[in-house]
């Protein structure tokens, strides 16, 4: 007989990623950014798929994130939705569209839950946006925070090390994940810091921590679905676990096809009308 586990439900919401964490279950979270891979990632049991501003790279090829707007983040959600039955869908609020102007981070939530029909949205930073976060949640919109190494900052730290190794900014960091948790965001991202830090500050909240290259100790996990399947060939930070090499087997699929196209293999007669 099996047992019963939180996640086991036909809607993942905000409510059972709490459940989940007082049960001590862990979270399974993924990048979504179209409706194909969120019908197959859905069906493979992920718990919630984040459309990742990390589009800006795996989709179009940036080389930071920076890039993508509000309108192109909608696009993809929408798509991702729409490929959904179970798992909770949350949208990146793209650089721009929050950062020092609550009323904007309000009118940019707003058009994400109306225009897409996700179900939450993700922005980063602490204290630096606490106005922003409060009128987002005023209007009933559930937010997930992101503390450690933010992508949309990355011009200010000049590099993708791991963040709040120095006393003082691990102080900080725990300081504005207690805010994030006080303000009620339902959730928080902790990206590329010490796994010490990372189950100090998942102890120190009563909402999910999902670790990014933030340790075992973090109530959840997220990859980007291109660097878990090895669709992507050139990133290899450590926290990476490669569960595939598609991008080999996609390119042997398309070496085969079009072989056969040159040799007049395909199509035979079966395949033609």
């Amino acid at each position: 007989m099996s047992v019963h586990k939180v996640a086991d439900v036909k809607r993942v919401t905000t409510h059972t990623l709490q459940a989940m964490k007082r049960a001590g279950e862990k979270i399974a979270m993924l990048t979504a950014y179209d409706f194909s891979m969120a019908r197959i990632l859905d069906a493979g049991g992920a718990d919630v798929l984040l459309v990742g501003d990390s589009a800006s790279n795996v989709m179009a090829g940036h080389e930071t994130t920076l890039p993508i707007t509000l309108d192109q983040m909608i696009y993809h959600a929408a798509s991702v939705v729409r490929g959904v039955q179970r798992a909770l869908v949350i949208v990146d609020l793209p650089f721009g569209t929050y950062q020092g102007d609550s009323k904007m981070a309000l009118k940019s939530s707003i058009r994400i839950m109306k225009e897409s029909g996700a179900h939450a949205v993700k922005l980063e930073g602490g204290q630096e946006v606490e106005d922003s976060i409060r009128r987002i949640l005023s209007a009933g919109i559930p937010v997930m925070g992101h503390l450690g190494l933010t992508p949309q900052s990355i011009y200010k730290f000049g590099t993708y090390t791991v963040r709040a190794k120095q006393e003082a900014e691990a102080r900080r960091l725990l300081k504005d994940a207690k805010m994030l948790d006080e303000l009620g965001c339902f959730g928080m991202v902790l990206e590329k810091i010490p796994a010490e830090l990372a189950q100090k500050v998942s102890e120190s909240v009563d909402v999910p921590t999902i670790g990014i290259g933030g340790g075992m100790h973090c109530d959840g996990q997220v990859l980007v679905t291109q660097d878990m399947l090895g669709i992507t060939k050139d990133f290899h930070p450590r926290f990476l676990r490669r569960y595939a090499e598609l991008f080999d087997v996609i390119r042997e699929a398309t070496q085969a096809y079009v072989s056969d196209v040159k040799a007049q293999a395909f199509p035979n007669d079966k395949e033609q009308y």
